[in-house]
């Protein structure tokens, strides 16, 4: 499982399951994965609880200023589309490296359940 998830690199979140269709294993198992990941997928989060969770998080690890401005993330959302999608709300939007959305990304899945579902996540100014 492991060399196949090494071998999947980019998407490290994507559940792994082994079946076998000769000896009729696991069959069922596959089907239940791919449910379990639609319902992450069709997943809703409150504002309030979004706040809750991730302003606690964003404080402890905030974003790296930016020539000396500092990036204050001022409250997150999920927006309405197919798929989970986030916007959090800033005061320098355009300064807010790659990796600091990774991290927001992992403290989203941390908390949320959203395994083998792409999260897109944007920064608003506000």
């Amino acid at each position: 499982e492991n060399e196949i998830k090494e071998r999947l690199a980019p998407f490290r979140d994507v559940p792994v399951v082994f079946i076998s269709v000769h000896d009729k294993q696991r069959i069922f198992k596959a089907i239940e994965v791919a449910l379990q990941v639609y319902e992450n997928r069709q997943r809703k989060i409150k504002t309030s609880k979004l706040n809750e969770v991730l302003l606690p998080e964003i404080e402890r690890y905030s974003p790296p200023s930016h020539r000396g401005r500092f990036i204050s993330i001022k409250f997150v959302q999920q927006i309405p589309l197919a798929y989970p999608a986030f916007a959090f709300y800033c005061n320098h939007p355009k300064h807010i490296k790659e990796n600091y959305k990774n991290y927001l990304e992992n403290r989203i899945r941390e908390h949320f359940n959203f395994t083998g579902v792409p999260i897109a996540i944007f920064f608003r100014e506000k």
